[in-house]
């Protein structure tokens, strides 16, 4: 029997998937949360709203280009410790398949 948690899942995947079947302009549909999103990096670099707009929005592109360099970082780090941990993995297997086990002499 499926857990609650995973039947709400499947529940929310089922509305989103009828919601997008029904839109007829998805890219007017989902500006709002592209806006809300950009908006972040605004009131991070100018969370008081002094700056001239020109300046926010300069800053902002900078902000936000950091934030997913930070996301390619973290991407990249993790796919590297994953490999290595693979690797580790692979070749414990094989010693053990090939009967060298950490205590074999």
């Amino acid at each position: 029997m499926p857990s609650p948690g995973s039947e709400r899942a499947l529940q929310a995947q089922i509305a989103a998937h009828e919601r997008w079947a029904r839109c007829t302009d998805t890219t007017a549909a989902t500006e709002p949360a592209r806006q809300a999103f950009n908006d972040r990096f605004a009131r991070q670099v100018d969370p008081d709203g002094t700056l001239p707009p020109a300046e926010r929005a300069w800053r902002a592109a900078h902000a936000r280009r950091a934030w997913f360099q930070r996301l390619a970082l973290k991407s990249a780090q993790s796919r590297r410790r994953a490999r290595e941990l693979t690797e580790v993995a692979d070749a414990a297997e094989a010693a053990l398949r090939d009967g060298g086990g950490p205590d074999a002499a």
